[in-house]
């Protein structure tokens, strides 16, 4: 079962004992958490929901997604675009003392009598995919001076000036 666009809400119950897939896309603009995280609210997400029961009998979604969004950079704070991927594997219980019996490598997903919604599901797990601190690579960046990717520069050290913890040095060396 492929569709275009994904359908807003779903019984992933129902899916799981057809062993349905759905592949589409969700528009990011609709997505208003991920806006928080984002500089443009332009382009698709496009999804892969595979729903199944597994060998002990749990509803399984395995999920996977892929979008391209704009972050602002840490060092330049411009623009940079980003392709960001997400995957998971989420257990459909209901009840949250369900969830506490689920195997370690599923994440739990509290669905009820009511339908799942297509569109928080996968934004909450494209929200878990992007990075912390986006910033454009070195070379493309437009004030990559005087920041640094976490090497250590050499240069800092033979500028001619004394180390001030050198005399920690001497310290250690008196005991």
């Amino acid at each position: 079962m492929l569709t275009e666009t994904l359908p807003k809400k779903i019984d992933p119950r129902k899916l799981a004992r057809k062993g349905a897939k759905l592949a589409g896309t969700i528009e990011l603009g609709d997505l208003k958490r991920l806006q928080d995280y984002v500089a443009e609210s332009q382009g698709a997400i496009t999804a892969l929901l595979e729903f199944f029961r597994d060998e002990q009998g749990f509803f399984v979604i395995d999920a996977k997604m892929s979008a391209p969004v704009a972050m602002i950079c840490q060092r330049c704070l411009e623009a940079v675009n980003l392709n960001v991927e997400g995957e998971c594997q989420l257990a459909v219980v209901w009840t949250e003392d369900d969830a506490k019996s689920l195997p370690k490598h599923y994440e739990p997903v509290v669905v009820g009598e009511e339908e799942l919604e297509t569109a928080s599901l996968i934004e909450e797990e494209l929200i878990l995919a992007l990075p912390l601190v986006p910033y454009h690579r070195e070379d493309e960046c437009k004030s990559s001076k005087g920041y640094s990717t976490g090497e250590f520069a050499e240069e800092a050290e033979d500028n001619g000036k004394p180390n001030p913890f050198s005399v920690l040095a001497n310290l250690k060396s008196d005991n």
